[in-house]
């Protein structure tokens, strides 16, 4: 039923201890809880710029000041108190979870949900939609395979390897909507527990059909998949009903629907061989040639959401084929970030390339899949109208642009900046340019991703982009009394305090995790401090610019959803030594293409302080 133990996480098993997968997790240290006064002093500098008045600016910071000298004390000492429990991981991780993604409930398309999408398949292997899908499954299988059997290095940065706790729920498994406005996810991980076997879900025209994974004792092979992939698009030539669309929808509303769904035994089934099932891959319909249409299909089902009754939302992992052959994968992010989904697909594609991949045995006769048939009853078959007219509100509400510049990593290093730091300090031009320089407007709290993972069970932390250093450069841009010179030298100042931000947050110094958690550690009866209610503070996390970055040389396309509605979520890529990638999203009403037109400007001006100033020496 729809409601969550108390330990529903304990329920997802590692691979076998000792491997070398897990070998270093529990060398791995806590996450620590910043000093305070480390803390309110990067959020001061962090309200400066986002101040529309020193009289507004001078009211906060006495806010911030009395909450610091009082009750965060107490608070403090809790919060360092709870990180030191015995049997406690992560002091940060129950509350980050509910409040940031499984007590969320508007739908979890286009608010929370990525997608990747991959670059062509490799010329050398049998192209079309059921080889493709049959190639990419097999290369999914053996990845799983190897991560269950505990044989993948960790992921790694220079400074040492990362936690992989999230990978348990990679496969396996599925989210669930909870009657009790919290969701949770279920696995089943220990029935496979070598990744020799399990079953993978087909979605086709809304048919969901179940392929046995493995057959005496190993993994099917391509061929063996494509005869499984052919016979369903064989046998599903009508559309079926799209209980998919439901995993799309509010997620109150979808877990009534769930609820009412599972009171047949048939149905609750289905839906269980859904959760367990290694991950889906849906057969899609469509064949969407230009970037923004691939994009979309991918985010959202379609530009009117078509397909998304074609979708199990609640997944994982959903590789995604359309008839034409192109490719890609929506993630499910609620206890999973994207850089573990990076690696999964990068190295899916990347391995298929080569010609020595194993695609196994040759195709031998298998029984053929089975198909998941639900039983619909009235009450079901109106909530699926229902929810397709929210569906395609929500859909129909989304707009998206997409950016390439002319030069790329190459150039920035060459330029002595970071790429990183170069490509952000392009979103605060090209958005202060955007509002015109408006005080009220020019600046917008903006979120960088961080990842927390050198940490145990770490997930991410926010890099607040805007201080006064970005406000400088992005105001002496326009400035005509500066000469070049001191423009680049501001953009160098505004660059090298960005990487330090980053730094620190990655280090968990960051400023947000550790004021929800100060928030949190509040008492029945105790009055919420003032400073959480102020509008600057308010205002500083309201993150109209929701960025991040993340790379592949197979993701041309790649992105989620704005996180406010009158803000902007900016994908980005740097690792392309000749191109910086970025994919726009918004609401129809907000100026996409012109923030889009802005982004090109100002990576062009940017560039002309540098290229100029080479000239002259």
């Amino acid at each position: 039923m729809a409601t969550r133990s108390a330990h529903w996480k304990s329920l997802a098993p590692f691979p076998p201890a000792g491997t070398p997968t897990f070998a270093q997790q529990q060398s791995l240290e806590k996450l620590p809880v910043p000093r305070l006064d480390a803390t309110f002093d990067k959020l001061k500098k962090s309200l400066r710029p986002l101040a529309w008045s020193d009289e507004e600016y001078n009211s906060t910071i006495k806010k911030v000041d009395e909450f610091g000298n009082g009750l965060a004390s107490e608070l403090q000492k809790r919060l360092e108190a709870r990180r030191n429990e015995e049997g406690r991981d992560h002091w940060l991780e129950e509350w980050w979870d509910d409040a940031a993604y499984l007590s969320y409930r508007d739908s979890v398309v286009v608010n929370v949900s990525y997608y990747y999408g991959f670059t062509p398949h490799p010329e050398h292997l049998p192209q079309g939609q059921v080889n493709r899908a049959a190639a990419l499954t097999r290369s999914a299988l053996l990845f799983r395979q190897n991560y269950k059997q505990g044989l993948m290095e960790p992921d790694m940065v220079k400074e040492g390897p990362l936690c992989m706790d999230t990978w348990r729920w990679m496969f396996d498994c599925c989210r669930i909507p909870g009657l009790d406005s919290k969701d949770f996810s279920v696995s089943y991980a220990s029935e496979d527990p070598q990744g020799t076997g399990g079953s993978v879900i087909v979605l086709r025209k809304g048919r969901i059909w179940k392929i046995n994974a493995g057959t005496n004792g190993s993994l099917l092979s391509t061929a063996q998949l494509k005869q499984q992939f052919q016979y369903i698009i064989d046998h599903t030539s009508q559309n079926y009903p799209d209980i998919g669309v439901f995993t799309a929808w509010n997620r109150d509303e979808w877990a009534n629907a769930y609820a009412e769904l599972i009171s047949d035994s048939h149905n609750e089934e289905i839906s269980r061989e859904i959760h367990r099932s290694a991950f889906i891959v849906c057969l899609d319909s469509g064949k969407p040639e230009d970037i923004i249409d691939f994009s979309r299909a991918l985010w959202h089902g379609g530009v009117h959401g078509e397909e998304l009754g074609n979708r199990w939302c609640d997944k994982p992992c959903q590789f995604i084929v359309f008839e034409n052959g192109k490719a890609g994968i929506m993630g499910e992010h609620s206890i999973m970030d994207g850089t573990p989904v990076v690696r999964l697909t990068d190295n899916v594609v990347e391995s298929l390339h080569d010609p020595n991949f194993d695609h196994g045995a040759a195709s031998s006769t298998l029984p053929p899949p089975t198909p998941l048939d639900w039983n619909v009853s009235d009450k079901t078959q109106k909530a699926i109208g229902v929810a397709k007219e929210y569906t395609d509100d929500l859909v129909n509400s989304q707009t998206m642009g997409y950016v390439l510049t002319d030069y790329g990593k190459d150039a920035i290093k060459a330029f002595g900046v970071s790429p990183d730091s170069w490509t952000q300090m392009i979103i605060q031009l090209a958005f202060w340019r955007l509002n015109g320089g408006d005080k009220k407007k020019r600046l917008g709290g903006t979120y960088e991703a961080a990842t927390t993972r050198r940490f145990l069970k770490g997930r991410t932390e926010c890099v607040r982009i805007v201080t006064s250093e970005p406000d400088a450069f992005c105001m002496g841009m326009d400035d005509k009394s500066l000469t070049d010179d001191e423009r680049k030298k501001r953009l160098q100042t505004a660059a090298k305090l960005h990487i330090q931000h980053a730094k620190e947050a990655g280090k968990g110094q960051g400023v947000d995790r550790h004021l929800m958690g100060l928030r949190k550690s509040l008492k029945d009866g105790e009055e919420l401090p003032a400073l959480y209610s102020d509008p600057l503070f308010q205002r500083s996390s309201k993150w109209v610019l929701s960025t991040s970055a993340i790379w592949s040389k197979h993701f041309p396309s790649y992105g989620w959803g704005e996180v406010v509605p009158d803000g902007f979520g900016v994908a980005y890529m740097t690792g392309y030594p000749d191109r910086l990638q970025f994919t726009i999203t918004s609401r129809k009403e907000m100026p996409n293409a012109r923030f889009c037109e802005e982004l090109t400007r100002a990576a062009n001006d940017m560039r002309a302080l540098f290229v100029e100033q080479k000239s002259r020496l």
